[in-house]
């Protein structure tokens, strides 16, 4: 499998100070939480809200969700221990805005509002992403996005952020052709 660099550690920090700016204009007044997608999207949900914190002074609500049990896909929720789900503060009529690191088919994003019923009604459901690759299998779209990423389906695109990965970057790999030996890669 070859693997390239699709963004450096700057490059991410400059896609969520974007996204930061764009909640922050679009949701003038609004009760806004963000809500990150275990793994990587509870992390770059605490930075978004980090960023609004720095431009405005004061941090929107977060919390994580592990929307795997939702899935219609069970062998993805089966595949690893369940994270917790943390949503410590009430979500009825807030402007909720779901944040992962990828957005791919949209199953997860849906398998997520499903989840996030439990919880209550959201007034809205926003949805920001830092990669979106397309190839959407289901009528989702991300209101917020750091950088589209056209690929092809047997690419996988990892996203790595310091405090699960030890640094940041954003990286392509092309699964090996067939009969070369190698394993086909991870698919997000």
């Amino acid at each position: 499998m070859t693997e390239r660099s699709l963004l450096s550690e700057e490059e991410i920090r400059r896609a969520l100070a974007r996204i930061a700016h764009q909640i922050l204009e679009r949701s003038a007044g609004a009760d806004v939480a963000l809500i990150g997608i275990e793994r990587r999207g509870v992390q770059i949900a605490q930075r978004l809200a980090e960023n609004v914190e720095r431009f405005e002074g004061h941090a929107p609500d977060v919390g994580s969700l592990d929307p795997r049990l939702y899935r219609d896909d069970p062998e993805v929720a089966s595949a690893q221990p369940l994270l917790p789900t943390e949503i410590p503060f009430s979500v009825e009529g807030r402007r909720v805005i779901l944040v992962d690191d990828v957005l791919y088919t949209g199953r997860t994003v849906r398998a997520a509002m499903d989840a996030l019923r439990d919880f209550g009604r959201p007034s809205s459901i926003q949805v920001a992403v830092l990669i979106d690759r397309g190839h959407r299998e289901l009528p989702i779209r991300a209101d917020y996005v750091g950088k589209n990423i056209p690929t092809a389906r047997d690419e996988d695109v990892r996203v790595l952020v310091s405090e699960v990965d030890g640094r940041d970057a954003v990286l392509i790999a092309r699964a090996a052709r067939a009969g070369s030996g190698s394993a086909p890669g991870r698919r997000t």
